[in-house]
């Protein structure tokens, strides 16, 4: 089970962009990363195309890496470990060091 999905409020434990928090929009377990609102966000040069005829410098955010990451304690507002737990019936969730649940 991964401890980082989409759609969580995570936070930014190190590097350049440490404190800040958003949520995560997609999560590539191949390459251990995540792309998060608002965070790593890098200039690229467009060329005029068909699609984008003006070209010009657009804003994009890069994957983070997700040991830089950190699932946000709903109760608590700040940056959580996580554990798993197993319910009476057998399924797995995701629940936050203060007995918070992560998962909807």
């Amino acid at each position: 089970m991964q401890r980082i999905k989409k759609g969580d409020t995570v936070a930014v434990i190190s590097g350049s962009e440490k404190g800040t928090t958003g949520q995560v929009r997609s999560v590539d377990p191949k390459s251990n990363s995540a792309v998060v609102d608002g965070v790593n966000v890098r200039t690229k040069h467009q060329k005029p195309s068909m699609a984008n005829p003006q070209g010009g410098i657009i804003k994009q955010e890069m994957p983070v890496n997700m040991s830089k990451l950190m699932p946000v304690d709903p109760a608590t507002k700040k940056p959580t470990r996580v554990k798993i737990q197993t319910l009476a019936d057998g399924k797995k969730v995701r629940v936050a060091m203060s007995g918070e649940p992560l998962d909807k």
